[in-house]
């Protein structure tokens, strides 16, 4: 009986009750869109750190991380060939075998980072043949290498020219070794584009005289959501003294720090959001108690407990917070998902902004995220608040004089 009272005195008064349904629904639409698109933006900035040459999760011999030695490499086993096999959405895996060594040419001489890549199962990873500007892509077997456009500015090297690595291999073993240059690479990342030199597996191998080892396997993962069940699967299976397995957070600190600072900045002008939008909800509620004087006094005069008065009254306020929230999130909905689709373009700010994406390897765009759990949270919060809310009329309703009430008309 209760909920249909509450169900027809929404009905009865048209006007607060859409005034309260658009309050909040206007606080689930922007929170909402707010957050979408933060998400988002980070979500692009992370997908392509990692995509560039990271993968969301690594496989290491213990300690690698620390002391990146070649000593420190591990033997590719067959355990390690089969994680794919058996650890569930992991769709492939890329062994590099990865060392410092002196670059030279003529009288130039430049540090680079040397990786050594099985170039079917990297390609499949980080698109590395997408980022290839001159020349081709390594083959299988091939003794050749690719090098990143800052390596072949600061040694003044071109398709055809040789390449001369001069390192330490593994267990102090001397490590030399010339190579022609077969493809010119380009990263958007600084750092990787002016050091980075790629070998075939193989050829790295042997340079470094560490036959079937490698120094770390980047594994190819669908999406981030997935990396906390597939790293917890992971180290289940790998006997921890023997291997690390890390995920991309802890590979790129930095990185999530930065992500974190602006979250927090991001929460405090969502805080200020809810505040604004909670005396918005709170007024309506009081305007709504306010008017209402009269009724309660007569209902409490013909005999309704206090309690489910006030029972009726709060019924009312969580019925339309929910109406309101559904409400929120269908108009946030197809904006989002249109804005996901069709992000939005940097372009129009200027030169400046679009070289500032490029310097990174991003295009000069801003993703909204499609996520059902973006919509939910922001509706789940700005519900609870109502429903709080809705709790003014309970002191009201008991502090009721139902003489007064009837009499302040």
């Amino acid at each position: 009986m209760l909920f249909t009272l509450a169900i027809r005195n929404i009905f009865r008064n048209k006007r607060r009750t859409l005034i309260t349904i658009a309050a909040v629904a206007f606080a689930v639409f922007l929170a909402s869109f707010m957050r979408s698109f933060q998400k988002g933006a980070w979500d692009n900035v992370i997908g392509t750190s990692v995509n560039s040459f990271y993968g969301y999760a690594q496989v290491h011999k213990q300690g690698y991380w620390e002391d990146k030695s070649l000593d420190n490499s591990m033997e590719l086993t067959d355990m390690l060939k089969s994680i794919p096999t058996n650890t569930e959405n992991i769709e492939d895996y890329a062994p590099r075998i990865e060392s410092f060594a002196l670059a030279s040419m003529g009288n130039k001489t430049h540090g680079v980072i040397v990786v050594g890549i099985d170039p079917d199962k990297e390609n499949t990873l980080t698109k590395l043949e997408e980022k290839i500007t001159n020349g081709e892509y390594l083959q299988n077997g091939d003794f050749g290498a690719l090098i990143a456009e800052g390596v072949s500015k600061k040694l003044g090297l071109a398709l055809g020219d040789s390449l001369i690595l001069i390192s330490q291999g593994f267990r102090a073993a001397n490590a030399a070794g010339k190579y022609p240059i077969r493809g010119i690479v380009k990263y958007g990342l600084p750092d990787l584009n002016k050091r980075m030199v790629f070998l075939n597996l193989p050829a790295a191998q042997d340079l470094y005289a560490a036959p079937n080892r490698v120094t770390g396997l980047a594994m190819k993962i669908e999406h981030q959501d997935l990396v906390p069940g597939i790293l917890k699967d992971l180290k289940s299976k790998l006997p921890e003294a023997d291997y690390e397995v890390m995920g991309y957070n802890e590979m790129l600190p930095e990185l999530m720090q930065a992500r974190q600072l602006d979250e927090g900045g991001s929460a405090i002008i969502l805080g200020i959001l809810y505040a604004l939008i909670t005396f918005a909800i709170f007024g309506t509620i009081l305007m709504m108690t306010k008017e209402r004087s009269y009724e309660f006094g007569v209902l409490t005069t013909i005999g309704l407990r206090r309690l489910q008065l006030f029972s009726i009254v709060w019924l009312e306020t969580i019925l339309v917070s929910f109406i309101g929230a559904i409400v929120g999130i269908i108009l946030a909905t197809p904006l989002v998902y249109y804005l996901h689709v069709n992000p939005l373009d940097m372009t129009a700010m200027g030169e400046e902004a679009v070289a500032t994406y490029e310097k990174f390897g991003m295009e000069p765009v801003i993703p909204a995220a499609f996520e059902a759990s973006v919509f939910i949270k922001q509706a789940f919060i700005i519900f609870i608040v109502t429903c709080i809310l809705g709790l003014y009329p309970l002191w009201k309703i008991m502090k009721l004089h139902p003489v007064e009430a009837m009499r302040d008309v």
